[in-house]
């Protein structure tokens, strides 16, 4: 795929979605970095339906340490691995009040030294907070980067390298959510929506009338990435 190919893919994926954002609800910074934490492996209709009735009682990193880990996890026990993400969400709130004065840090070095944050929930933060031009590559990014051949890669770094270098630098900012969003809601799993897809003259999906069972990323290696 060439140059001039993944600019027409993206202008008119930018057409088609004109406010690409995060469908995490969220307030502050500080919310948004627990919501994608909670968010790994589980959805974000999920998180959501949480984060609701947590965030109006506790929504600081002083709020949730002094709530405490059995008071976190009746808040978040109706999310996958809420155990160990109630573990991480404790410790990584001690540790932005006692080495970053309660703010969430704007460094990817600074963000992954904390509790339950890997590189793509630093790639979230940094993209979606703080407005830089990160793609965190989940499995809806893996899939339509693969399918469509924006970006193929064996493996989720490979694909977000492979991301970082072609994107086109003026869509570089909302490619994360441009990519999500078409994966979660057009480019699916199992039966891509391809006649109602706005770039399926571009893409090179070699089975696009959608008969076709095709997950690319169960050949990802580290499927979720924290």
């Amino acid at each position: 795929m060439n140059l001039k190919k993944r600019l027409d893919i993206f202008d008119r994926l930018a057409a088609a979605i004109p406010e690409p954002t995060t469908e995490l609800h969220y307030t502050s910074t500080f919310e948004l970095l627990i919501a994608v934490v909670l968010s790994a492996q589980a959805t974000d209709k999920g998180v959501n339906k949480a984060t609701a009735k947590l965030f109006p009682v506790a929504n600081t990193p002083g709020d949730i340490l002094a709530m405490g880990e059995t008071g976190l996890k009746e808040y978040i026990k109706t999310i996958g691995l809420f155990n160990s993400k109630a573990t991480h969400i404790i410790t990584l709130c001690r540790q932005l009040l006692d080495k970053h004065a309660g703010e969430v840090p704007q460094t990817r070095e600074e963000l992954e030294a904390l509790a339950g944050v890997g590189r793509k929930t630093a790639n979230v933060i940094l993209n979606t907070a703080f407005g830089r031009h990160t793609i965190a590559v989940d499995t809806h990014i893996f899939r339509v980067a693969n399918r469509t051949g924006i970006a193929p890669g064996k493996n989720v770094l490979e694909v977000e390298r492979k991301l970082d270098k072609w994107v086109p630098k003026q869509h570089k900012k909302d490619a994360h959510h441009l990519l999500i969003l078409h994966g979660r809601y057009t480019c699916i799993a199992r039966k891509p929506r391809c006649e109602s897809c706005v770039i399926e003259d571009l893409c090179e999906y070699e089975h696009k009338t959608g008969h076709h069972d095709d997950d690319t990323a169960k050949g990802a290696t580290s499927r979720f990435i924290e």
